[in-house]
């Protein structure tokens, strides 16, 4: 398990944009799930949508694509992990994106991502989203680990 503390030793990522709260599972080279407590206090509520608010989608996939990040970091060697924080992951697709259900402020957004393929410093995840073990959202994530 890792907190918020840990994950920012990994992502670069900071408010506003941080948008994993604790990784719950990870199995180097295979998945993490990791999840995202949405509030009503979050700036993004003030325009999507007043009176109704709903979690964006693009925000739900870029919290997919952080916890993708963590995993594919923390699955690199040892050497390579003593160099993290020269690393960044880029994003290079996004497929097959559906979603399935809207989130709302209140839920607790739990991440499921699991490695497809991997081959040196190209991943390839299926990104799953869940509220209440409901299925909100699935992406297909193409990522490369890069130096800065």
């Amino acid at each position: 398990m890792m907190d918020v503390v840990e994950i920012q030793k990994i992502l670069p990522h900071r408010f506003p944009f941080l948008l994993i709260d604790r990784v719950i599972d990870l199995e180097e080279g295979k998945f993490i799930d990791a999840y995202k407590n949405v509030s009503i206090s979050e700036n993004v509520f003030q325009g999507h949508f007043p009176g109704h608010p709903i979690y964006p989608g693009v925000m739900i996939v870029e919290g997919m694509a952080q916890a993708g990040g963590v995993l594919a970091f923390k699955s690199l060697s040892e050497k390579d992990q003593e160099d993290i924080e020269n690393k960044v992951v880029y994003f290079m697709s996004i497929d097959n994106c559906k979603f399935r259900a809207p989130v709302r402020p209140g839920d607790r957004l739990e991440y499921k991502v699991t490695v497809i393929k991997h081959r040196g410093n190209i991943w390839m995840l299926k990104g799953e989203a869940f509220v209440d073990g409901k299925l909100t959202t699935e992406a297909e994530l193409k990522a490369m680990i890069m130096d800065k």
